[in-house]
């Protein structure tokens, strides 16, 4: 706390002390961290195509078909901030949005990583294929390693959530499939935890 208030002090801002009591009417719940800041929205790309467009190097993207759990978007979006990646993309209709649970357990990175939910998700991949950017969808059934793939390209990530995996038709429009080795006795991996894994591999590929 003492770290906090110095940075809020270099940055000019006022701190006022306060209960607890005070504090939770304030966050709206008293699931806190003892600091409440008032503050105003970051500007947001308006677009995935102005996204794109902005972008001068290999774009980067994670696309994350049929996860609803706030947890592990929340995971999802802080580890695809810490990879460098360029946005997040889920379909409208099988996903869960940014809400306060996200938002707590991304810290700080759905303020900072693109979230873009759209209508059809296998015609926005289609529209990314238009792009040359390569779709490459995580499966179990895959036979092909992760770590075979070339990643240093303009990709695209696409995971499914936890037991039922991708959709038939995102499976589909997927250029490609790959899969993680499991080397143990379980079967698949959290999602956020294999986003890491396949958002990393790009890191180490393209350094």
């Amino acid at each position: 706390m003492r770290q906090f208030l110095q940075k809020a002090e270099e940055a000019g801002l006022r701190a006022i002390e306060a209960d607890g009591l005070r504090l939770a009417k304030l966050a709206g719940s008293v699931g806190h961290r003892g600091v409440v800041a008032r503050v105003q929205a970051l500007a947001q790309v308006k677009s995935l195509d102005d996204l794109l467009d902005a972008i001068t190097e290999p774009p980067l993207l994670l696309v994350l078909d049929g996860v609803t759990d706030p947890h592990n978007l929340g995971a999802c979006l802080r580890v695809a901030d810490g990879a460098g990646a360029h946005a997040v993309i889920a379909p409208k209709d099988h996903a869960v949005g940014i809400n306060a649970t996200v938002a707590k357990v991304a810290s700080g990175a759905a303020e900072t990583m693109p979230y873009f939910m759209v209508t059809n998700l296998a015609r926005t991949l289609g529209e990314l294929k238009e792009r040359s950017i390569w779709c490459l969808g995580l499966s179990d059934e895959a036979t092909g390693s992760l770590y075979q793939a070339d990643l240093k390209a303009p990709t695209a990530l696409v995971l499914g959530a936890e037991g039922t995996g991708l959709r038939q038709l995102t499976r589909k429009t997927c250029d490609g499939l790959v899969s993680i080795p499991m080397l143990g006795a379980v079967e698949s991996l959290n999602v956020s935890v294999a986003s890491g894994i396949c958002l990393y591999e790009a890191v180490r590929q393209r350094q």
